[in-house]
């Protein structure tokens, strides 16, 4: 498809309050303009950091779902960072997009996925960010085997401790009769993480 003549999206965000978006809405305005894109929405996430995600950025998430139906062709932000500070969510952000076949035009870094070498600057940042992650699995996975060997030697138990039986037994009772997982940490006065555990290897009334 030419670029010629694609609907655009824009995104906007800010991380303070009183900060405005009037700018970068201007600037992302007139580059659509200069391409022949029709802008037909913008999504604004006002004062909310770039570290958030989810729930907390609520026009991103709207973003993504419109991105899925295919209501644009082409997502325009200001810069890589409005979209967010962490590179792995950014970079899961960036892949998913493309998989719906939707462009990227980051204007600051010059990133222009509708273009071949834009989509490849794109994909190279995806696939360093995977590279990231697997350094960093094999540093935390050495750094545990480490710590298993000093706690041998120490006596020390290493990793989670376990749930008391008699605790882990009124968990899957409460399980069984129809308990959810935060009522029942409630009633035990125990963690939502360790009945998320329990409930994953209990099998009901067994």
């Amino acid at each position: 498809m030419s670029p010629k003549g694609k609907r655009a999206a824009i995104y906007l965000r800010t991380s303070k309050a009183d900060q405005v978006t009037d700018n970068q809405l201007i600037a992302l305005q007139e580059e659509a303009d200069r391409r022949g894109w029709s802008v037909i929405e913008v999504y604004r996430d006002h004062g909310v950091s770039g570290a958030k995600f989810g729930k907390q950025r609520p026009e991103l998430s709207r973003l993504i779902k419109d991105a899925k139906r295919r209501r644009f062709d082409v997502v325009m932000a200001w810069s890589i960072d409005r979209v967010g500070r962490s590179t792995h969510e950014v970079t899961g952000i960036m892949e998913e997009l493309d998989a719906f076949g939707v462009a990227q035009l980051y204007l600051q870094q010059g990133i222009d996925g509708s273009t071949p070498a834009g989509r490849a600057m794109i994909q190279m940042a995806v696939v360093f960010s995977e590279f990231e992650r697997g350094i960093i699995r094999e540093r935390i996975m050495a750094g545990l085997e480490r710590a298993k060997k000093v706690g041998t030697k120490s006596g020390k138990a290493i990793g989670r401790p376990a749930t008391d039986p008699k605790v882990e037994a009124k968990v899957k009772a409460h399980l069984d009769e129809g308990w959810g997982i935060i009522k029942t940490a409630k009633a035990l006065k125990i963690g939502v993480s360790v009945v998320q555990r329990l409930r994953k290897s209990h099998a009901p009334n067994s």
